[in-house]
């Protein structure tokens, strides 16, 4: 099975965060990093609340009563770099990182009876360059546990849980999240991927496996399907919520480390950096450098195709030329003079509405709308044929502009009633 196409996803959450925009140690973003996925060490969990020194995943996992689950958890390891004469722009302690993977596969046995455990170990170490920096990380350690519990019915499923633990010990225990962060996993995630069986996807599960999803509980961590192709055998649970079968878009020219951004203005920030700030981010991080070195390679032709992508999920039209609306050819459908009933009133274009927005809109502002008199300025349908309306507020000095502008406010109809003076 390839996992080429999970693993880029997969790195995207790896790196998210690893340091942002404009990529210099000296910026106020760079100061408070590691901050996805950080598995602390049990001794500074204990001690700070907002941490943990595990993560778990659950979900629901259907089989042919001989299946097994490959396991892989990768995570970064601090490594901390010092330099005594830094070169110009370079900062004189800054943590990199290095990618750990670690990988095992339970079988049948295991799996459909006690569970499994894996303990792990990662190496410490140190490396001087022939200058005077130092590069040194410190030794980890942990367990991933693996456990099925099977599901009351007549399907073959069970609930899979895999646990994550950080049991690196340290004394003293560090004070400061900065101290602690050596020791930690971060970044961790995991891929899964099943033989003999298929995973249930926790963000649209049958109808029979909907309270099982319900239980399941994951803590740090929510678990995806990650086959590109539409598959249930695989899956990714990210530290970051994502949705089924995520993919990196083929336009990105690649990592920006910053998922939040969208790459055509990060793209453009950075280049429209200094050559004194390209400089210090060069010698901040190996990976910062490399990222300038890449957007400045960039032709237009490459920038052009950052812009304006659309990608429909419904299927595309047999005829592209024709569109999907022609009000001259399509009497059916009239805005100007259809109605549509609200409260036994025939509602259309110059009734009159007291505007009740609902509950489930997301704009702040609707609260100053609430109450207000609006004139209807058209009926509308969306492409699932709901009708809602076009309205232009009744007491607003501008509207007449607004109205000429075709600038109007959308109301389904049940977030409106009639005016009983305006019928």
């Amino acid at each position: 099975m390839s996992l080429d196409a999970v693993r880029r996803i997969a790195d995207a959450v790896l790196y998210e965060g690893y340091i942002l925009y404009p990529y210099r140690a000296s910026a106020q973003k760079n100061r408070s990093r590691w901050q996805w996925g950080v598995v602390m060490g049990p001794g500074y969990a204990a001690a700070d609340p907002s941490e943990r020194d595990f993560t778990q995943a659950e979900m629901v996992l259907e089989h042919s009563g001989h299946a097994s689950v490959r396991i892989i958890l990768r995570f970064l390891q601090v490594q901390r770099r010092s330099t005594g004469a830094a070169e110009p722009g370079q900062v004189k302690t800054w943590d990199e990182a290095v990618e750990r993977e670690i990988e095992f596969t339970v079988g049948r046995d295991d799996l459909l009876g006690a569970g499994y455990v894996h303990e792990f170990a990662v190496d410490g170490g140190e490396e001087r360059d022939d200058g005077d920096t130092v590069r040194r990380r410190e030794a980890l350690a942990g367990v991933v546990s693996v456990r099925a519990f099977p599901l009351e019915g007549p399907w073959r499923a069970v609930r899979l849980r895999v646990r994550v633990e950080n049991r690196t010990a340290v004394e003293p225990v560090p004070e400061r999240r900065d101290d602690a962060l050596p020791t930690a996993l971060v970044a961790a995630h995991v891929i899964m991927t099943a033989t003999g069986g298929e995973f249930i996807s926790m963000i649209d599960p049958p109808e029979w496996a909907m309270k099982a999803a319900a239980e399941c509980e994951n803590i740090g961590g929510w678990p995806v399907l990650a086959d590109p192709d539409g598959g249930r055998d695989i899956v990714l649970s990210s530290p970051i919520i994502l949705y089924d079968h995520p993919e990196v878009a083929p336009e990105s020219p690649g990592e920006l480390y910053d998922g939040l951004e969208i790459d055509e203005i990060l793209t453009l920030r950075t280049l429209a950096l200094s050559d004194d700030e390209k400089l210090q981010a060069r010698a901040t991080d190996a990976r910062a450098a490399a990222l300038i070195d890449r957007v400045e390679a960039m032709d237009p032709g490459d920038i052009v195709k950052l812009h304006g992508t659309v990608r429909s999920p419904r299927p595309a039209r047999p005829d592209p030329d024709v569109p999907w609306w022609d009000p001259a050819a399509d009497a059916s459908v009239s805005p100007d003079t259809d109605t549509v009933d609200i409260g036994g009133h025939q509602i259309g274009r110059g009734s009159r509405v007291r505007l009740r927005p609902g509950h489930r809109r997301s704009d702040a502002q609707d609260m100053f709308l609430i109450g207000r008199i609006a004139e209807v300025q058209a009926v509308l349908l969306d492409v699932d044929d709901r009708p809602y309306l076009a309205v232009a507020l009744a007491d607003d000095p501008d509207q007449d502009l607004r109205i000429a502008h075709g600038r109007f406010l959308y109301f389904s109809v049940d977030e409106v009633e009639p005016c009983e003076a305006a019928s």
